[in-house]
């Protein structure tokens, strides 16, 4: 079983292949970082244009490079949501053309069920059940996963997501794009506790999030004053120690609630430096063990897609097989609405 799977739901063009045998044969990845640096954000129209340019030369240098043949491909599998609607139209287009053309099963992928399976890629890999914190730009989300399919959401956010309320928070600062990682860095520079601000949710007592309040009260903070680049370092690590804090507290509820001792981590937020070594510290405490997918694989990619797809393939009826040519994306997609 040979997979391609195909990523492109924002602002990164990801292809790869995975072997139901033999595992990940190898994945390419473009990133759009540069072409939206001067926005300050990811502009739609320029992302699936980018997206265009960039998939089939792709795609074809990955087939040339793992020596596989288009006519090997078992399935062609995309992220169909959620995600920029121009953007997730590209990648479908192209994946549902090409399965087509080979007379294989194109398979759409829930992009959050890629990212929280990701850590099976990974040595070790975590057994079922787990719960799983998924939080990225555009989501932050606890969900008791049972197996592939098997999805119950335990809490999100009832507004912004904890990577927005890195990159707005960032902008505020005056750092580029992205703003989660610059914010990261300059706060490596700082000490949490110079500046107070408040950890939204944290005494709730449900496992729900919400961070626009936070974007709100930095604003307070930064507005009438001239801070120096100490002052900015220290409220830096004081805007990551308080997203930080709400995460590793919420996880560990969730995993009290779940009456479980494993936690995946999945989402370009699980590349924070500072989230994992106070999860460690939490979780270890707790008896609980915490796992990651690779730094290469928090992020977009296509390796993820390729995965879902293989895993879903191993349970026939997980795919939804249709003879029409037509198709469609899922700018919003909830995760459960993809469970079976």
């Amino acid at each position: 079983m040979l997979v391609l799977g195909i990523e492109t739901s924002c602002d990164e063009t990801g292809v790869a292949l995975y072997d139901g045998t033999r595992g990940l044969l190898g994945h390419v990845l473009h990133t759009q970082a540069r072409l939206h640096a001067d926005y300050g954000g990811v502009v739609p129209e320029l992302a699936s244009r980018d997206h265009v340019r960039r998939l089939l030369p792709l795609a074809t240098h990955l087939l040339e490079r793992t020596g596989c043949r288009l006519g090997e491909l078992s399935a062609v599998a995309y992220t169909e949501g959620p995600g920029l609607a121009g953007a997730l139209l590209v990648g479908a287009a192209t994946a549902r053309g090409l399965a087509y053309a080979l007379g294989v099963p194109a398979i759409g992928v829930h992009h959050m069920e890629a990212h929280l399976l990701s850590p099976l890629l990974s040595r070790p890999a975590p057994d079922f059940p787990f719960v799983a914190l998924l939080v990225s730009g555009g989501h932050t989300q606890l969900m008791r996963v049972g197996g592939v399919g098997d999805y119950a959401l335990l809490g999100e956010t009832l507004d912004d997501a904890a990577g927005e309320a890195f990159d707005k928070t960032a902008k505020l600062l005056g750092l580029g794009y992205p703003g989660g990682p610059a914010l990261a860095r300059l706060a490596a520079a700082g000490t949490a506790g110079r500046f107070s601000l408040p950890r939204p949710m944290l005494a709730s007592g449900d496992l729900d999030f919400s961070f626009s309040g936070l974007k709100t009260a930095v604003l307070t903070v930064i507005r009438g004053r001239a801070l120096d680049e100490a002052a900015r370092a220290d409220l830096a690590a004081e805007i990551e120690a308080a997203i930080v804090e709400v995460l590793v507290a919420k996880s560990l509820a969730a995993l009290r609630a779940a009456r479980l001792d494993r936690l995946v981590v999945a989402g370009g937020v699980g590349a924070n430096l500072t989230l994992r070594a106070r999860l460690a510290v939490a979780a270890r405490a707790r008896g609980a063990e915490v796992y990651y997918p690779e730094l290469e694989f928090c992020t977009d990619n296509g390796a993820m897609i390729a995965f879902a797809a293989a895993k879903r393939l191993e349970r026939p009826f997980l795919v939804s097989r249709s003879s029409s040519l037509g198709f469609t994306v899922r700018p919003r997609w909830e995760l459960e609405a993809a469970a079976q």
